[in-house]
């Protein structure tokens, strides 16, 4: 099939919708980074969705100063209600979506239009970069990058939720590193449930690469994905509410596998429940919540009664922390991450990893859902010295997922 020519001369309108709640700090830097874009056919919309600060007299200002740029001011309803509003409004033939507390480098709409035109795709992803105080991390897909169709996209939309391996993605589940056909994009973003708070962005991506004939990934990093200071300290209440919001997720993707692959010819369940258990034991700090499955952790139990030290103090780290404190089945002697100094900003006692030479300890909890990154860490740990046999990582063998998947989400029910 021949590729659609790239249209310099009348480039397509781009839709990019900015949901914006309660980050007047940094809407501003949002808003420059896309009016700066070298690709100008832009229409920006911003969803100021009830914001209690100054956002919506932030974006009122924008819109004075630049003529690309909508303003919706609703209320209160959530990411996926805002991003809905958003959408409804818009005119582009392509649409992306750009978070109110990130940003973009100034090619990046030029990179994502190049590469969706080129290859006529109905969707492109990217990669990102991690923003965290001073430091920047770039990501990209475990897929290659390359333009596919056919069975090589089969071959896509068979790893492209869990990637060959418990657990990692071969495509990203976030929206924003990706530019869609908006023909395509509005019914799967439409129809996604509004109670869904946790999992938003995989809830769109995911249906719509299903219904794709043709996606192009490439290793673009430039969107700024900002871990902000007050998202660094997680929640580390009951597991019961999290799992409440996450049992709308699981329900509403399961309806989107059995409508999507009927025939289980990608296996879509199978990787929608991975992914979703993967939340849960990040979420819980890998223990099972409740009490006859309560002494369940998805690490190797040979830890219990011993010294641990903690490796990552990231959402899965600090869940584990405060589980392992809340029992007395062994006695936490450390917590070390790359980014210490960073999480002592947020007054978390956290070091750094050299530190485990000091420290009299067992064993070593590697607290990563991603088995490639529980490997590179754990190749870390040896070139520090440390022993193997003294490094735990997530275990969770194939065939009790979805035993554990139903203890997580409806055991309590």
């Amino acid at each position: 099939m021949a590729k659609k020519s790239n249209n310099r001369i009348n480039p397509p309108l781009i839709s990019v919708i900015v949901p914006i709640y309660g980050i007047e700090r940094y809407i501003g830097l949002c808003i420059e980074s896309i009016i700066n874009q070298t690709y100008k056919n832009l229409e920006i919309i911003l969803v100021e969705d009830g914001s209690p600060d100054r956002c919506p007299e932030i974006c009122d200002l924008y819109a004075r100063k630049d003529a690309r740029i909508k303003v919706i001011h609703k209320t209160n309803g959530g990411l996926v209600s805002a991003r809905k509003a958003g959408l409804e409004l818009s005119h582009g033939e392509y649409v992306g979506y750009v978070d109110g507390d990130d940003w973009i480098g100034t090619g990046f709409y030029d990179s994502l239009y190049t590469a969706i035109a080129s290859s006529d795709a109905d969707v492109v992803c990217a990669g990102q970069s991690r923003e965290l105080f001073n430091k920047c991390v770039h990501f990209t897909n475990y897929i290659p990058c390359g333009i596919y169709e056919g069975d090589n996209l089969a071959n896509i939309k068979k790893n492209m939720v869990s990637y060959g391996a418990f657990y990692k993605p071969g495509i990203t589940t976030y929206v924003w590193n990706k530019l869609f056909k908006r023909s395509l994009l509005y019914r799967y973003q439409m129809a996604v449930d509004e109670r869904i708070t946790i999992g938003e962005d995989a809830a769109v991506t995911y249906p719509v690469l299903m219904e794709s004939q043709r996606v192009c990934v490439i290793d673009s990093s430039a969107y700024h994905y900002r871990q902000r200071e007050d998202s660094m300290l997680k929640k580390c209440g009951s597991f019961a509410s999290e799992a409440e919001r996450l049992r709308y997720l699981h329900e509403y993707m399961s309806r989107c596998a059995k409508e999507l692959d009927a025939d289980n010819e990608y296996g879509l369940q199978k990787q929608f429940d991975e992914y979703i258990l993967g939340i849960c034991i990040m979420r819980s700090g890998g223990r099972l919540p409740g009490n006859a499955e309560s002494s369940y952790s998805t690490f190797d139990d040979s830890y219990y009664g011993k010294k641990v030290i903690i490796y990552s103090a990231g959402t899965f780290g600090q869940q584990l922390k405060n589980r392992l404190d809340e029992g007395d089945h062994c006695t936490v002697v450390g917590w070390i991450d790359d980014d210490y100094w960073e999480y002592r900003r947020c007054c978390m006692d956290v070091d750094p990893v050299e530190s485990v030479v000091r420290t009299d300890f067992d064993y070593i909890l590697i607290a990563a859902v991603d088995c490639n990154v529980a490997e590179k860490i754990t190749d870390r740990l040896i070139d520090c010295g440390i022993s193997p046999k003294k490094i735990l990582s997530v275990k969770c063998p194939e065939n009790i997922r979805k035993f554990l998947l139903q203890q997580y989400l409806y055991k309590n029910e």
